[in-house]
């Protein structure tokens, strides 16, 4: 093919709209073979050939930018890279595609009640959250040392008693519960709070098959309500105080944490605590940062992911110490044990969401550095620290 080909031509033969030809020109992806003497674009076989390339990468996926850094330059290496990059990149789009399925159908699945769109907006941004938070407890879970239960120790550090009445803000799927449902102690009250559609309708359920399995004098309220609207709180506070209130894994489906801290206040029993984990360094930061010193890769991010993380955790401490007169960091630690190096790249590219280039350039090289490892010691063992704050008026 000899002959030049103007813009509509060379759009024409792959697919595109001359306005999509012109628009990778300005991005720098598709320049002009020549120009006719009208000032007009003209392209050759060549030309055409690198269009039906950005035309099959943007149908995987690939935005403009990372076409023109990444592959219009030929470089086979980065190519194979940023296929496998992108592979991750999309495997993780069908996991949430399959969340918002999963939230869509239980929202459909609510019989009986009237819906508006501001319901199926926070059903579906809870069940997201939820889901989230479960892959990321599976995934750990699958590394956890032997005859460790995470919500075991958390349930022996809030101390609960006999005859205690307990309130529970966002209760969700209930492993503090179901992983201790026979030590929970006589004559406990639960009250525990949570929205429709999240993984509290799967905790009903196992209240419903499983109540008669509690300890004497047990009960378990579970109340369906908002706790960032009214409605809840007028709940809550017509059972007056509690003398523990449990704030676990809830942040991150509020918008105004520091409004149910402050409430959480003032229906607190004088003898009794509130407890709350919020943000905090993640130890995988550390563990990630010696690595990857001693492994020659350089890593420019860590030292800011720390900094930011420390930040976050002492304004939430901050925030929390304005509304209760005494507040005590608990420490508790888990344990989690790896012995394919394959996991461990899984998990620092969890740990760093938005580094895809780093891990591009890295991947190769830290996957090599933890088989190293690992042909050492057959395992590698990591300690985290979790902390979380219990809270006296």
């Amino acid at each position: 093919m000899d002959e030049k080909m103007t813009s509509g031509e060379i759009a024409k033969k792959a697919g595109v709209s001359q306005k999509a030809v012109r628009l990778y020109d300005e991005k720098g992806l598709l320049k002009p073979t020549e120009y006719s003497e009208g000032n007009y674009r003209l392209y050759d076989k060549e030309a055409l050939e690198i269009l039906e390339k950005i035309v099959a990468l943007k149908q995987i996926g690939f935005s403009l930018e990372e076409i023109r850094d990444n592959l219009v330059a030929g470089d086979a290496k980065d190519i194979e890279e940023a296929l496998r990059m992108q592979l991750a990149v999309m495997e993780e789009k069908r996991y949430r595609i399959d969340m918002v399925i999963d939230a869509i159908n239980r929202t459909l699945a609510r019989k009986g009640e009237t819906l508006d769109w501001d319901d199926v907006a926070g059903i579906v941004q809870s069940v997201t959250v939820d889901q989230n938070a479960d892959r990321n407890h599976w995934l750990m879970m699958q590394h956890t040392v032997p005859g460790e239960d995470w919500y075991v120790k958390v349930f022996d550090s809030l101390e609960f008693k006999q005859d205690e009445k307990i309130l529970d803000l966002g209760c969700g799927y209930s492993k503090l519960w179901r992983n201790n449902w026979k030590d929970i102690p006589c004559g406990t009250q639960i009250f525990a709070y949570d929205i429709r559609g999240s993984w509290a309708d799967d905790f009903e359920k196992f209240l419903e098959e499983n109540k008669s399995d509690l300890p004497e004098g047990v009960d378990i309220n579970l109340v369906f309500s908002d706790l960032e609207k009214e409605e809840a709180w007028g709940l809550i506070e017509k059972d007056k105080t509690y003398s523990r209130i449990v704030a676990h894994y809830i942040e991150d489906e509020l918008k105004d944490t520091e409004a149910l801290v402050a409430r959480a206040s003032k229906v607190l029993d004088k003898n009794g605590f509130f407890s709350i984990n919020g943000p905090d360094v993640n130890t995988w930061n550390f563990f990630f940062k010696d690595a990857m010193k001693e492994a020659g890769i350089e890593d420019p991010f860590i030292d800011d992911v720390i900094a930011d993380q420390e930040k976050e955790r002492d304004e939430f401490r901050n925030m929390v110490s304005k509304y209760f007169a005494k507040v005590d960091v608990i420490g508790l630690q888990s344990s989690f044990r790896y012995d394919k190096a394959d996991d461990l790249l899984l998990k620092m590219k969890d740990t760093y969401d938005g580094q895809e280039k780093f891990f591009a350039k890295n991947a190769d090289k830290i996957k090599a550095y933890f088989e190293e490892k690992l042909e050492e010691k057959c395992e590698i063992l990591i300690t985290c620290d979790s902390h979380f704050l219990h809270c006296y008026i």
